[in-house]
């Protein structure tokens, strides 16, 4: 399924958000330039940017002369800078060697440069929202960064635990990916001074649409090809990560095949990885993972029926379906 098209000023928002990022990712330090421009230059699917630029325009940001100055471009940059914050500090932790279909950047620069140039996106990030000098929006961007934290802190704990349920997946799944995918559509609410109601409804999209990404993430991980999703498949395997798919596993598999699973996830390999692929085969352990998915759009699809209509308002709700039916 193909990135759905964007309203034209859209599209108008994310090349000036390209080239805000262009400018404040310089540094006199050498090999900041060099790497950030390398985790940058990847590319990716740009969709936290694009949930606040959305929710913003959807809300009628743009409309009155106090939204001059741009601040959701602005903002836009600072979640992509936080993301991929994340995505350099994720692939030193899980030890992870392709990303977007080529090298991870601590692959490339090693794991020290990899951190520490994470660390500058992150202070880049907050040197940026204090230019938008509203304490809301610092309040929920650093809310929403402790909370990542929090997310990557869980997931390690639950790595290598066959016994991690299905709450407990779910909640790192809120933490550490739909929390700044929440953020995102929440700040284009709080720029435009939408009333409580409204601000909460794009926070439960965002967390819903987020949560739903994260997994089709886990389907594709043991659905994908290799080329098309940009990474190893296998590799939450690999890892000792307990997703869901494995999890329901565990619930529905017959005892060789729990027996299977457990010990894959203790020990992190893939030795046995076609019999776990036959066993999630045979348990729907895929169709079940899209179920969820497939739930978590349709509340956040609910959520939104409280914004203006418009094509803005289109645009997110073609997204929300785009997270549950994509296929890289």
């Amino acid at each position: 399924m193909r990135t759905p098209a964007l309203p034209s000023a859209i599209v108008a928002d994310l090349a000036a958000m390209d080239r805000l990022i262009g400018q404040r990712l310089r540094s006199e330090v050498v090999l900041v330039n060099t790497v950030a421009d390398y985790i940058v230059g990847a590319g990716g699917k740009r969709l936290r940017p694009v949930m606040l630029l959305l929710s913003a325009r959807a809300l009628g940001y743009g409309d009155r002369p106090a939204h001059a100055a741009a601040h959701h471009v602005l903002l836009a940059a600072v979640v992509e800078f936080i993301h991929t914050a994340t995505l350099l500090h994720d692939d030193v932790v899980d030890e992870s060697e392709l990303r977007r279909g080529r090298q991870t950047a601590n692959a490339a620069f090693g794991n020290a440069a990899s951190v520490l140039v994470g660390d500058f996106l992150y202070s880049r990030a907050f040197q940026m929202m204090v230019e938008v000098d509203r304490m809301r929006v610092m309040r929920i961007l650093a809310d929403a960064t402790n909370t990542i934290a929090e997310g990557e802190v869980l997931q390690l704990m639950n790595c290598n635990d066959p016994d991690v349920d299905e709450e407990r997946y779910l909640q790192v799944i809120r933490y550490k990916t739909a929390r700044l995918f929440e953020a995102a559509a929440q700040l284009g609410a709080v720029l435009c001074d939408a009333t409580p109601a409204v601000e909460a409804a794009a926070s439960e999209f965002g967390r819903r649409i987020g949560t739903a990404f994260q997994l089709i993430d886990d389907v594709l991980d043991y659905s994908g090809v290799t080329a098309d999703i940009g990474k190893n498949v296998g590799d939450d395997l690999r890892e000792g990560k307990p997703t869901l798919p494995l999890i329901h596993v565990m619930r529905h598999g017959d005892p060789t095949q729990q027996a299977q699973v457990r010990e894959a996830i203790r020990q992190g390999h893939t030795e046995h990885f076609d019999a776990i692929l036959a066993a999630i085969d045979s348990t729907g352990a895929l169709d079940y993972t899209r179920r969820r998915a497939r739930e978590e759009v349709d509340a956040g699809r609910a959520a939104l029926q409280c914004f203006p209509e418009g094509e803005h308002r289109d645009a997110l709700l073609e997204l929300a379906e785009h997270a549950v039916g994509r296929d890289r």
